[in-house]
C-alpha cells in the first residue's frame, strides 16, 4: 500500500514568526482520523523567522528527532546542554521523565527551514537526554543514509523505540532500491524535487505513507531530496 498525500492536504498554520505545515494532529489541529502513522506521532515542516523561536517549553515521553535543511537552530535544555544545529545536522532528544528546553533563530537575517518528528518510546519514564551529529552531504548522494536508529547502525544517533530515519539526495536519472519488511509503517516526505517510487510519483513537499511493502524502488528524472522513516505499528 502507497497512499499519496500532496503537499496543499498538509494542515497549515502560520504567525508572525512561525510558518508550518502539520502533518498529523497537533495543539490547535485535532483530527481523529490523522493522529499517527506507526509510531509516528508527530512530522511538523516549520520555517521560524530571524531572531524568533520556540521558549523554554516542557516535554515528556517522547523521542524527538529534528533535521535541519537550511539555516542554524540554536538548542538550550534544563540538562545544561546547549548545541548550534545546522543544516545537515541531526538532532534527537529524548523527553523521558521530563525536560525543559527552547529552540531559536538567533541569525539575525535569515529563516530556518527543519523538520521535528515526534516518536512514541519504547518504555516511558526514560532518562531526559540530548545528542546531535553533522552528516555531511556527500555521504547521503545517490545513497539512502541512515541517521538514527535503535542499534541497527552503529554511525546513527541512538532512538529509544525500533525505528529508523535515513536522509537521501539522488542526483538525476538514478535508480536504487531500499528493503524493507511487509509489517513495518514507513513514512517518506520529498523535501525537493521529483521523484518516482514505485509507481507513484512525488513532486516537492508530496508525502507517502507505505504499509505491505517489501521493496521501494526510488527513481529521478530530475535531483531529488527526501527523508524516510521505517517503523514498526
Amino acid at each position: 500500500m502507497l497512499k499519496l498525500i500532496k503537499a496543499k492536504e498538509r494542515y497549515f498554520f502560520k504567525t508572525d514568526w512561525l510558518q508550518t505545515y502539520w502533518h498529523f494532529s497537533f495543539d490547535h489541529y485535532h483530527d481523529p482520523n490523522n493522529m499517527n502513522w506507526g509510531n509516528i506521532r508527530v512530522f511538523n515542516d516549520d520555517v521560524i523567522n530571524p531572531k524568533t523561536g520556540f521558549d523554554f517549553h516542557p516535554h515528556r515521553d517522547m523521542e524527538i528527532v529534528t533535521f535541519i535543511i537550511t539555516g542554524e537552530l540554536t538548542h538550550r535544555d534544563n540538562l545544561g546542554s546547549e548545541g548550534i544545529i545546522k543544516a545537515g545536522d541531526v538532532q534527537r532528544m529524548t523527553a523521558g521523565k521530563g525536560i525543559v528546553h527552547s529552540e531559536k533563530n538567533e541569525h539575525p537575517s535569515e529563516e530556518i527551514h527543519l523538520l521535528q518528528m515526534w516518536v512514541l518510546p519504547s518504555q516511558a519514564g526514560l532518562e531526559p537526554s540530548y545528542e546531535q551529529k553533522h552528516f555531511d552531504h556527500s555521504e547521503r548522494v545517490n545513497k539512502i543514509l541512515p541517521v538514527v536508529s535503535n542499534e541497527k547502525y552503529p554511525a546513527s544517533l541512538h532512538i529509544n523505540q525500533d525505528v529508523t530515519f535515513y536522509v537521501s539526495n539522488l542526483e538525476a536519472s538514478i535508480e536504487i532500491a531500499h528493503l524493507t519488511e511487509k509489517e513495518r509503517y514507513l513514512y517518506l516526505y520529498n523535501i525537493d524535487g521529483d521523484l518516482q517510487v514505485n509507481d507513484v510519483r512525488l513532486s516537492k513537499a508530496d508525502t507517502l505513507k507505505i504499509h505491505n511493502e517489501e521493496i521501494l524502488n526510488f527513481k529521478t528524472a530530475t535531483k531529488a531530496e527526501f527523508l524516510l522513516i521505517d517503523c514498526n505499528g
